[in-house]
């Protein structure tokens, strides 16, 4: 009883049309593939007549080749209408899809805007502004509503707040920058050359504890006395090392 009723889509002419193109579409590709069969046949036939050498049936085997090829051409020319034709209903089809949805969309449109009268828009935009007009009139008698100088006031104490903060804040910024500071390792500073000779030990000869010890000198005259004296003399004032 449930099939009995499912109603049955109802067939149109356009696909009626559409079937009937479509099924020539078919014999005309299956009548492409015979020629093509019976072209390759009448060229090989060709060949094997010219083996034989017999040039008059070749010839003629030839002939029919090319009235086939012609008549192929021919089938082409057709399979391409039918697509075309084929085509151009689809398309039609999609048109009269589109505007029958276009025709039905205005008319929704209509529809709904009749139930809306033009007076009774005016009326209630103009009862929307009454209403905001005396709800403002409740707002300024309550005094909910600020002036323009309690707003400037308002303006003012923030900005005297923001400053205070950013004064508050400033020696925690401070503190916080010299622990980074402090944190960073020290980077050791590559020597140079004068520092290295700086860090070589120096080696210097010891200061002496006992006094000279002056040679004793024989006088042999006058003249070799006073040469002993000056030498004595030169020793005792050289410096010492140091």
């Amino acid at each position: 009883m449930g099939n009995l009723l499912v109603k049955k889509p109802k067939v149109t002419d356009v696909d009626r049309a559409i079937l009937s193109l479509k099924t020539q579409r078919r014999k005309l590709g299956l009548y492409q593939q015979q020629l093509d069969t019976v072209i390759e046949a009448e060229k090989q036939a060709a060949r094997d007549l010219i083996r034989e050498k017999k040039k008059d049936r070749a010839l003629l085997a030839l002939k029919k080749k090319k009235a086939q090829e012609e008549l192929l051409k021919q089938v082409d020319a057709w399979i391409i209408n039918v697509e075309q034709q084929l085509a151009d209903i689809e398309l039609a089809s999609k048109q009269k899809a589109v505007f029958e949805s276009m025709k039905a969309s205005t008319s929704a449109i209509k529809s709904l805007q009749s139930e809306i009268n033009l007076d009774d828009v005016q009326k209630l935009m103009d009862d929307t502004a009454e209403a905001k007009a005396y709800q403002d009139e409740i707002n300024a008698i309550l005094g909910e509503k600020l002036s323009a100088e309690d707003e400037e006031e308002v303006l003012a104490e923030f900005e005297n707040l923001e400053a205070e903060l950013t004064v508050q804040d400033l020696p925690k910024v401070l503190a916080s920058e010299e622990t980074i500071q402090a944190k960073k390792p020290e980077i050791a500073k590559p020597k140079t050359v004068e520092d290295n000779d700086i860090d070589e030990e120096l080696v210097l000869p010891d200061v002496p504890t006992k006094a000279p010890v002056v040679p004793e000198v024989v006088e042999d005259g006058s003249e070799s006395a006073s040469v002993g004296i000056s030498t004595r003399r030169k020793v005792l004032e050289e410096p010492l090392p140091a």
